[in-house]
């Protein structure tokens, strides 16, 4: 897909991996918007790439849905989403105290998962409403959903974050 002039939404844009494809597509000319939590850097990052941020905590579904409505709307249109937003958690499967915490395990789903997922299916319900970009393969827009190494060698104490990474790489 040729990036410049597209419209992107980049979920955890304000660190790591996400502020750097944010800052990548800046650069190539994309209109960025930087969504992730209110108490990251989002603010500075979409100010130095020219680009608008948008505060959201993935694990509050209905709110991902409003902030992504409003992200499409601000940048007229979405034909880019990239999904980098996650956390893994330290906790080995039985401890001393007992057994992992269900709850932990549930909260690390619920947001490498379930939230990637939810915005992904919220994306591609916005990119289908675009016009094809090329005739023949119909193209209206790409999500590019992030995992980590941990999909496939997981380390002890990272049966949540590894089972969440692994069933976004299958």
């Amino acid at each position: 897909m040729e990036i410049e002039g597209k419209k992107a939404v980049v979920v955890g844009g304000a660190s790591g991996f996400g502020r750097a494809t944010a800052e990548a597509l800046a650069k190539r000319g994309a209109a960025v918007a930087v969504l992730d939590r209110p108490q990251s850097n989002g603010k500075e990052v979409a100010a130095e790439i020219g680009g608008t941020f948008h505060e959201v905590d993935v694990t509050d579904f209905e709110g991902t849905e409003a902030v992504l409505n409003a992200a499409v709307d601000t940048l007229g249109g979405l034909h880019i989403a990239v999904t980098t937003a996650g956390r893994g958690i330290a906790e080995r499967t039985v401890k001393k105290d007992g057994p992992h915490s269900l709850d932990s395990f549930r909260k690390s789903i619920d947001l490498n998962l379930i939230g990637t997922f939810n915005v992904s299916r919220l994306a591609a319900w916005h990119m289908s409403k675009n016009d094809p970009v090329d005739d023949e393969a119909e193209e209206r827009g790409v999500i590019i959903n992030t995992a980590s190494i941990a999909a496939f060698e997981g380390q002890i104490g990272q049966v949540a974050y590894t089972a969440s990474k692994a069933a976004i790489a299958g």
